[in-house]
């Protein structure tokens, strides 16, 4: 299929360059040190942390510090691994990652761990909950994420340009278009065969395209005892806001919620099954824009705090 010679390649020059500038740095080793003792003989579970696009662990402290605060002792671990421009890498590769980066931490805690992904980190988490057998993740909490994908034009990523209706172009139509993460989650209600056919990564781990895996990763997304979904109508990055609850946009741009979505109606990956089981949570916190929720104290104490034992 041919691309329209109407779409503007220049707007997307930048988000190449930035792309070909990744594969230097991916293969680095990074260390770190989780937060919290390690001999330490809390109660609570470990805390790991996996932030956001253009964004690295030090956008985390403050939900750092509200947790040590709150649960004093607790293990709590901000990934840093694919920060800042390296977020633009593709979600396959970094699935299996932060996989390796958050083994060792789940070895360690024979109860189980507390994941809480924001933002792009939560539709990452996603993949890395299908794709690892033996994780013990209790409760999986996602933190304004686009879970259900994004559709919508956003200041919050600059060099994307304002023309949501031609992005589909470019990460569908092109070599490279799934080399970049928001392309991987980018989901087109008017394009809707285009999405099935070249996204590589949400419709996948929704269970959407055949996948010889299908069965085992639902089984592993299973492994969760209790999912939280936090997001909110002031976000004004995710788009529809309501993909941070599973919801998305039909084909004329209505909003059809979780309920009513084919992915939960057919249990394709066990939404649908953890919800029979009174293990998702949901939050509407209104008044709240998207750079603000990891730090916003009101959020913590209603949304988060009481699933972090």
């Amino acid at each position: 299929m041919s691309i329209s010679s109407g779409f503007r390649w220049r707007s997307w020059f930048h988000v190449v360059l930035m792309v070909t500038s990744i594969s230097s740095t991916l293969a680095r080793h990074v260390a770190f040190v989780p937060r919290g003792s390690p001999s330490s003989t809390t109660a609570y579970k470990p805390v790991i942390l996996i932030h956001g696009i253009f964004t690295g662990t030090s956008t985390l402290n403050d939900l750092v510090r509200l947790i040590e605060e709150a649960h004093p002792g607790t293990n709590v671990t901000a990934i840093p691994l694919f920060e800042h421009l390296e977020s633009l890498a593709s979600l396959w590769t970094q699935v299996p990652k932060f996989v390796e980066a958050m083994r060792p931490i789940m070895e360690q805690a024979k109860s189980g761990v507390i994941l809480l992904c924001y933002s792009q980190g939560g539709i990452t988490c996603r993949g890395i909950l299908e794709t690892m057998p033996d994780h013990n993740v209790h409760t999986f909490i996602a933190l304004s994420s686009p879970l259900m994908g994004q559709y919508g034009d956003t200041s919050y990523i600059p060099m994307i340009p304002k023309l949501k209706e031609d992005v589909y172009k470019f990460c569908y139509l092109t070599t490279f278009g799934q080399d970049i993460s928001v392309c991987n989650y980018w989901n087109d209600p008017h394009h809707r065969s285009m999405y099935l056919q070249h996204n590589k990564y949400l419709p996948v781990v929704n269970n959407e395209t055949a996948n010889a895996k299908s069965k085992e990763w639902k089984a592993n997304f299973l492994r969760l005892k209790q999912m939280v979904m936090i997001g909110g109508p002031d976000d004004g990055v995710i788009t529809p806001w309501q993909s941070s609850h599973f919801g998305f946009y039909d084909t004329s741009e209505k909003v059809v919620e979780m309920k009513d979505q084919e992915v939960y109606k057919m249990d394709y990956f066990g939404l649908k099954t953890l919800d029979q089981r009174d293990a998702l949570k949901t939050y509407v916190i209104p008044g709240v824009k998207h750079t603000n929720w990891h730090g916003n104290k009101t959020v913590f104490d209603c949304c988060i705090e009481p699933w972090l034992v």
